[in-house]
């Protein structure tokens, strides 16, 4: 699994330097079955094979086919910290699957919240061809699955905020600028007045670290798919403008002596450091990301910052050790492999 390329993780696409990823999920249950919190496994089972073999026929043909209940703990905690399944899943997977695509761009999560959860990422702020990637897939797996629709209320999902039209747009982005600037409560409490909302790192439930936060709409109905994926862009499309005017500001005024210290510092941390916690790696690796944004010499490159923030989870660092770790030796393994990474080797 090691051997997985993240796509979505190249230094690509409209401010990029601001915006890791965008992403956009469609949530579909088969119409024959009860949903998943009130199905049976065998049903559950069925359903999953089903979709697996809708796959089969699309694009998806050679992608990586894995059934969750089968897999231990790490192996789903790593597919957790890469974006591909939800933690939740990774914590009890029950008669589930994931669907992966050789670069983890296009692929489907089944027997979660909901039969059937399709997603599309694109790196930076490309909100509009991750949609016409996800929305491609969902057509072809429509002539082969019944999914649960109502004329009016259009598709049917589990939770009610995802009703309509089952979509859910967010993007990755990084706000070390406007949390320096002590800007970031402010704007990230005018969301939801804009339909939007502000999850953590990994998605719903988990907490903000380093100044990375996902932006998506907060519900799927009374809007058009293409209309809730332009509210999202053009939000964070703003967020990104200011973003870049903090970060100018600060090199520019008379605190940049103090931004380049933070920023020197977080390198000459990570590059001799012999133990690392995750959520300090994360910090450091934040500043980095921000010198590098503003085209300081760091003597590396966004790439490797962007894959490091998911190699550096415990379940990278278990897998890369062939066995689980205790959080001690994790800390010695994710200081070496930062240093390995950030010295080109």
């Amino acid at each position: 699994m090691l051997r997985f390329k993240m796509g979505w993780a190249k230094p690509e696409g409209p401010y990029h330097d601001v915006v890791l990823a965008s992403r956009v999920r469609l949530a579909r249950n088969l119409s024959e079955t009860l949903f998943p919190g009130r199905a049976q496994a065998a049903s559950l089972r069925r359903g999953r094979e089903a979709i697996f073999a809708a796959a089969k026929k699309t694009y998806l043909k050679n992608a990586a086919y894995f059934l969750l209940d089968e897999l231990d703990g790490e192996d789903r905690g790593f597919l957790a910290e890469r974006h591909l399944i939800s933690p939740a899943l990774a914590e009890d997977p029950g008669p589930s699957g994931v669907v992966i695509s050789p670069q983890e761009c296009l692929n489907l999560m089944v027997n979660e919240e909901d039969h059937l959860r399709l997603y599309a990422l694109a790196p930076g702020l490309n909100l509009k061809q991750a949609w016409r990637e996800a929305d491609g897939l969902d057509d072809e797996l429509s002539r082969e699955l019944p999914f649960a629709f109502h004329k009016e209320w259009g598709y049917l999902t589990t939770c009610p905020t995802n009703v309509g039209t089952g979509l859910r747009a967010s993007c990755l982005i990084h706000l070390p600028g406007l949390g320096l600037a002590n800007l970031i409560n402010k704007l990230l409490e005018s969301l939801p007045r804009a339909g939007l909302i502000a999850r953590g790192l990994y998605g719903e439930g988990t907490k903000v670290i380093g100044d990375f936060f996902q932006i998506s709409n907060a519900t799927a109905l009374g809007r058009t798919e293409e209309e809730l994926v332009q509210a999202v862009e053009r939000a964070v499309e703003e967020l990104a403008r200011r973003e870049k005017e903090a970060r100018v500001k600060l090199a520019a005024g008379a605190g940049r002596t103090k931004l380049e210290d933070s920023v020197h510092r977080a390198l000459g941390t990570l590059s001799n450091a012999r133990l690392l916690s995750f959520e300090e790696a994360c910090h450091h690796l934040s500043a980095l990301r921000l010198g590098l944004s503003l085209g300081w010499d760091m003597r590396t490159e966004l790439e490797t910052v962007n894959e490091l923030l998911i190699l550096i989870g415990p379940a990278h660092l278990d897998m890369l050790a062939g066995k689980p770790l205790s959080d001690g030796d994790r800390a010695m393994l994710r200081a070496s492999l930062v240093r390995r990474r950030l010295a080109g080797k």
